[in-house]
This record gives C-alpha cells, sequence and structure tokens, in this order.
C-alpha cells in the first residue's frame, strides 16, 4: 500500500468532505478530497510532462498550507520523492544538501525562487515551479502507475550543526506505517476536525478521514504565534481536536478562548512538562490531554494522557525521578541498554526496571537508516539480526513497563559528585509555576540551574531548596534560553553554554 492508493479511496468514500481548511488574507478557504485530488493529479501531469518521475528528488520550500499537499500529493502521484531542508540553517547548508542529493526540480516560494541565482545548489536545478494552487481550468486524468511500497516517499536532512546533514529517508511503506502507529496513539477518528501545527500528521489525517485545520499563524514559530488571532479562527471553525509543540500551547493558554471546544489535545516533539499539562486540564477539564513522544526517525514511541497520570507519579516528577512518557506503544519495541552514548555499542543486554540508560527503538515505522548510510554509524545498530535505532535520550523503565525520561545523554552532566541527567532537575524546576525553561548545566565546575522566568512573582528560594538533592549551587536567571528552531521547546544546550561563558 501507498500514499497515493489511500487517497485514492479515500477520494472515492469521501469526495465532497473538506481535507483541508486555511485561512488565506483574513478568509476560510476549504479544500474537498475531490478538489484536492484535481488539484495535485494536475500538477502531478505537469510534472510527468517534465520528465519527473519514479525516485526524482523534488526539494520543496513551501510552508504548511493546502499548496504544500497539493504539491507532496502530486509528487507522490508520480513516484518522485518530495526533499526538505531548513532553509533558516544558511546558504552553506542548502548548498551541502544539494551537493549530497541533487534535485531534479524545486518547488518553491517567490522568496527563494529569486534566490536561485545567487545560490550554486538552487542555480543548478534544472526545474522550478512556483507552488500549486487548487485552481485549474482542467482536469488531468493520468494512469495510476502506483510507486513501490519501498521506494523512498519523503527525504528530509538534518540541520547539520554537529557535522555535515544527513538525509532521513522515508519509504510509502514507512509512512504507511507510521500513520498506523498514529492512527492508534492518536485516536483519529473520521469526520473530526484537527488544528494541527505538526505537517506529518495532516498526512496522517488525510489517511483518516479528518480535517485538517492549518492554523492561521507562522508554524515554523510555533512558540510566538499570536493566539488573539487563532481564538478567532477556532470560533470560525470549530476544530475538535488539535496536534502541536509545547511551545504552542503555552502560547494558545495566554488566551484560553483559543482552545475553547477541543476534546483532544496530543503534544509532543519536545519534552511535555507536568506543568503544561495540569495548565491544559484545568483549562479543558473535559478534554484528553496527551504527551506524545518520539523523535524524528521513531514517531511515535510512547504516549500518557493527563488522566493516566497518579498522585504518586506527579510526587516522583517533583523529587527528581524524571519524566513520565508512558507504555511505549504496541507497533515498537523499546530497550534500554547502558549509556554507551559517542561509543559504539558493546553490549546489548537490555537494563532491568528501574535502570538508567540510553533508549533503542525498532518497529516497521523506525527509520532504518539514512541516505548513503551517512549516520548509521551513529545512530544505528544491528541487534538479534533487527536494525534498532539509538534515540541518543536517557531514560528507565518502571516496574509497570512505563517509559521515564531523562533528557539528552550528551546532555548528562558527569563530575566527581556522580552523573545526574538534565530531566532529574530540570522537571522539578518546571513545576514551579514562575519557572518558564530550565536548564541543568555545568560550568567551572560548578552545577547550575539556568531559568527563564514568566516575569510573576515566585519563591526562588524554594525552588534552590526544592534541588539541594542534586547540588545545585546556584540558579543563574537569563531573559530567554536558546532553544530549537522547529518547536521552539527543546534547550540548545551548546548554544546556552556559549552564552553562560
Amino acid at each position: 500500500m501507498t500514499i497515493p492508493e489511500i487517497f485514492e479511496k479515500n477520494v472515492s468514500r469521501w469526495p465532497g468532505q473538506e481535507a483541508l481548511i486555511a485561512t488565506q488574507r483574513g478568509r476560510d478557504v476549504p479544500v474537498t478530497y475531490a478538489e484536492l485530488k484535481a488539484a495535485s493529479d494536475h500538477f502531478a501531469a505537469r510534472l510527468t510532462a517534465q520528465q519527473i518521475g519514479p525516485k526524482s528528488p523534488v526539494l520543496v520550500f513551501v510552508p504548511m498550507s493546502i499548496e504544500l499537499y497539493v504539491a507532496l500529493l502530486g509528487i507522490f502521484r508520480v513516484g518522485a520523492t518530495a526533499v526538505f531542508l531548513d532553509p533558516s540553517s544558511g546558504m552553506r547548508h542548502i548548498n551541502a544538501c544539494c551537493k549530497k542529493l541533487p534535485p531534479a526540480a524545486l518547488v518553491s516560494v517567490l522568496a527563494l525562487r529569486c534566490l536561485c541565482p545567487f545560490v550554486s545548489g538552487l542555480r543548478k536545478i534544472p526545474l522550478v515551479f512556483a507552488p500549486p494552487g487548487v485552481s485549474c481550468d482542467e482536469h488531468s486524468i493520468l494512469p495510476l502507475k502506483m510507486p513501490a511500497p519501498d521506494a523512498p516517499a519523503l527525504i528530509t536532512f538534518t540541520s547539520g550543526s554537529t557535522g555535515e546533514p544527513k538525509a532521513a529517508v522515508r519509504s510509502h511503506r514507512f509512512l504507511i506505517s507510521q500513520h498506523a502507529a498514529l492512527k492508534n496513539s492518536i485516536a483519529l477518528e473520521q469526520g473530526e476536525r484537527d488544528l494541527t501545527t505538526l505537517p506529518v500528521f495532516v498526512l496522517a489525517n488525510l489517511a483518516s478521514g479528518v480535517t485538517s485545520i492549518l492554523p492561521d499563524a507562522k508554524t515554523s514559530r510555533p512558540g510566538s504565534v499570536n493566539a488573539k488571532r487563532l481564538a478567532r479562527q477556532n470560533r470560525r471553525l470549530l476544530p475538535t481536536r488539535s496536534g502541536g509543540s509545547p511551545a504552542f500551547y503555552q502560547r494558545l493558554l495566554e488566551e484560553p478562548s483559543s482552545l475553547t471546544g477541543l476534546k483532544k489535545i496530543y503534544t509532543g516533539g519536545a519534552p511535555v512538562f507536568p506543568s503544561l499539562l495540569q495548565n491544559l486540564q484545568r483549562t479543558l477539564p473535559d478534554a484528553k490531554i496527551v504527551a506524545v513522544y518520539g523523535s524524528t526517525e521513531a514517531e511515535p514511541i510512547a504516549h500518557i494522557g493527563c488522566d493516566e497520570i497518579s498522585d504518586d507519579d506527579w510526587k516522583a516528577m517533583r523529587e527528581g525521578k524524571g519524566l513520565l512518557a508512558g507504555p511505549t506503544i504496541p507497533e515498537i519495541r523499546l530497550r534500554i541498554l547502558a549509556d554507551q552514548w559517542g561509543f559504539p555499542i558493546s553490549s546489548s543486554e537490555p537494563l532491568t526496571a528501574g535502570k538508567i540508560g540510553e533508549i533503542l527503538v525498532s518497529g516497521d515505522h523506525v527509520l532504518k537508516g539514512y541516505l548513503h548510510g551517512q549516520g548509521n554509524e551513529e545512530t544505528k545498530v544491528l541487534i538479534d539480526g533487527d536494525t534498532w535505532h539509538r534515540t541518543g535520550d536517557a531514560g528507565y523503565l518502571d516496574d509497570a513497563g512505563r517509559l521515564w525520561l531523562l533528557g539528552r545523554c550528551s546532555a548528562k552532566v558527569e563530575d566527581p559528585r556522580g552523573i545526574l541527567y538534565p530531566f532529574a532537575v530540570e522537571c522539578v524546576a518546571m513545576c514551579f509555576p514562575f519557572v518558564r525553561r530550565a536548564a541543568f548545566v555545568v560550568l567551572e565546575s560548578k552545577r547550575i540551574l539556568v531559568i527563564e522566568s514568566d516575569g510573576s512573582a515566585g519563591d526562588h528560594s524554594g525552588l534552590a531548596d526544592a534541588l539541594t538533592w542534586a547540588g545545585v549551587e546556584e540558579v543563574r536567571k537569563l531573559k530567554s534560553l536558546p532553544v530549537d528552531a522547529r518547536h521552539n521547546a527543546k534547550i540548545n544546550y551548546p548554544r546556552l553554554m556559549n552564552l553562560l561563558r
């Protein structure tokens, strides 16, 4: 089964149902399954006319929009491969990615198309397309030549901040497996209306008969969205569920009417600390609030609802036991091995419950390798004949088999007092209402907690007292802590250390 096959079936089932709704220049624009098919078929015909076909890499620079999904479905329709990279990483990154995988075509917004003559990697691309719209004067009927299940459908490049960028290759089989895992984990039901900032969730929605409402916001910066504008969109379009990063919901909580009517909220892509779950549940007492844990190479891995967390669990998180991620999903296998991050795996013997180590996962929706194998040696390991992915995260399983997270293996603090992982400390700090973000580091042999305050009054001495067990010698405040560009929620520890020095 491939994405075009599933989409074709769904068009037959629900031709008049709204597939996507976007707000453009203050006007809500709905697109039905039938209209989306007609537009994507038309774009597929244009690609075919230019000899773009199976496995042709097509670089896509289009923000989350109706046009993005018209382009994606058209690319999938002809068996080509959609390639994504982050233009905010700079021209050197773009050139490196284009050299590693020369695109056969570019689909891009005007601003980047204007840069093509000045960027060597883009200048060499032979074909350039504007983002395809849904208005076309003719309907294109193409013979349905399905790509092979193992043909590449999506390729995304890492930022390359720690070296050469590597490319994650997702086949159609992988995406279908991911859809199956997501459908169960986030309880997708036909006819729902989903306000989502996560592009992969839109693909899952299209496969499940869920209408995707694209936020009236710049989704590339979820921590800076205009909550009042989203509240107005919410009142008009009445979404029943939502998916996004923790930073997105932190913003929406500033304007609670932006959450009105939501029955399900799924948040992930970054650590989901207890305070956010509790604040969302207080705002929407009858809604299902769920934290989802996963990674680029394996999404999802585990999840837990706020209503499934016991008083003892909340207490454990406040006392430094880490961040509860919940039970792993049935579609994935997970092992905790001794923390060997940065070195080849020397022992694949799983640790017993309660023992902290690095998290490895395997399954049909876990990425088996990268383009040309670059990066495999760091994160892929063969155990009992199966390929396992090293997430780079530390954690442990409790006696009930639930996963607890302790942060990045590379961010652990190791000094004469012992080993301490960041989430053990940060999770405690994040239970204080005045702490917006927190990071635990060692600077010049001193254990320091760095916090970003929300500006409200708070008992800072109480925070220090709560962390005496961790040997925190100083609580330092910064106006803002550096975070990742994609989700605006993960602490960028290397950048933070540069700021502190």
